[in-house]
Parts: structure tokens; sequence; C-alpha cells
């Protein structure tokens, strides 16, 4: 097995369990719906955030079919993924019943039809998939960087880290390794823009995992804490 086939497969491997900390998530919100009221089941969840978790899955899904040859490793586990994170969305919308909320998941599905469309179609307009999946992944990098800090954001503020849940974080950071190590593989013309996302990723999960310990240990987490909990309802 050469280090493409073997990178590709270990990487679908961690997308797998990436998305078992994305069924995590999802649980755990199911579980809070069943122990608190609405508005609160994804309390502190930044739906900022869950925004661009669904495009970069959602660009790679496109990346994926858009170059040549089509790369089965990437295309199906993103979509899996694409779907779960979808699935949050709706639980956020569901939760919450705000205009943003509702907004963000009608794009999400529109976004997701187009993509399904172009998988179709993807050898008819593979050189603008590619270019306008480049664009995406791009453009997401950002955005994961942007809608990360907002999660962050609220973490620290609160001293709570709420309804976020560790193991996706852990789960999603060992899939952006594994992903770094498959891009090298395909050579930096091809992969570089994956290796853009799962860099920018990689450093906002590592943050993320610090702050559930910071939030056990650090006096200051304390404080602003109970201050959350005994605001104003």
């Amino acid at each position: 097995m050469g280090a493409y086939n073997f990178f590709g497969t270990v990487n679908t491997l961690f997308i797998f369990i990436s998305l078992f900390g994305v069924l995590s998530q999802l649980r755990l919100i199911w579980r809070r719906k069943q122990q608190v009221p609405n508005g609160v089941a994804t309390e502190l969840l930044s739906i900022n955030q869950f925004t661009v978790s669904y495009l970069a899955y959602f660009s790679f899904f496109i990346y994926g079919y858009s170059i040549e040859p089509f790369n089965h490793y990437i295309v199906w586990p993103r979509l899996v993924a694409t779907l779960l994170v979808g699935a949050i969305l709706y639980e956020i919308w569901l939760d919450r019943k705000t205009k943003s909320s509702f907004y963000v998941l009608l794009g999400a599905l529109l976004f997701l039809f187009f993509g399904i469309v172009g998988l179709f179609f993807g050898e008819t307009f593979s050189d603008e998939g590619r270019y306008v999946s480049t664009t995406l992944i791009l453009i997401t990098s950002l955005l994961i960087a942007q809608g990360y800090y907002h999660q962050i954001k609220l973490i620290l503020q609160s001293g709570s880290t709420g309804a976020v849940d560790l193991k996706m974080s852990q789960f999603i950071f060992m899939m952006d390794i594994s992903t770094i190590a498959f891009a090298l593989t395909m050579g930096l013309e091809i992969g570089w823009p994956l290796m853009v996302l799962a860099i920018t990723s990689g450093i906002t999960k590592i943050v993320i995992m610090y702050l559930f310990r910071w939030v056990q240990f650090n006096p200051q987490a304390l404080s602003r804490r109970e201050e959350y909990n005994n605001r104003p309802s």
C-alpha cells in the first residue's frame, strides 16, 4: 500500500471517528432537551461556529469530487459529516426558533441540494467545481477562525462550556492531524487547500480543549460562571 492509500485510509478512519464526536454533541443536545426547557438545550452552542463547521465539511465534499481522480477518501465521509452537522443546526433552530437559526438552516439545505446536484455532474463541471470548492475552503478557513473565536469568547465570558461537547473537539482534532498527513501525500499543488483548513481547524480545537480544563480549575472562570448562572432571566 502506497503512502497515498495508507494516509487516505487513516484519514477516512479518523473522519469516521470524528463523526462519533459530532454524534456525541447531538446526543448531548437530545439529553438536555429531556432535562431543560426550550432555549436551553443548546445553551452556549455558537450557531456561528457550527455553521462554519458545516461549510468546512461541505467544501471538502465538493473538493473531493472536483479533483482528478475522484477522491472517495474525501467525498463520502465528508458527506456523512455534513449531514450530521446539519442535524445539529436543525436542533439549534428547533430549540431557539430565531430568524438567524432559520436562515442558517435554510442556507445549509440549499448548499446541500446544489452540492448533491454537482456530485452527479462533477465530470462536466470539474474545473469550475474545483475553483468553487477551493475558494470555499479558503473562505471557510477564515470563517473557522472567526467562528471558533466566537465560541471561545462565549466560554471565556461565561466561565462555562455549557452544551459544548469535549469529545467532538477531540475527535475532530485527530481528523485534522490525519488530514494534514493525507494532504501532504497528495502533493502541495492539489492538497494545499486541505492543509490550510485542517491547520486552522486544529489550532482552534487545541484552544477549545484547553478551555475545558480552564473552566474547572481557574478561579476567574468560577467567578464568571457564578455571575452567569445568577444573571436575571
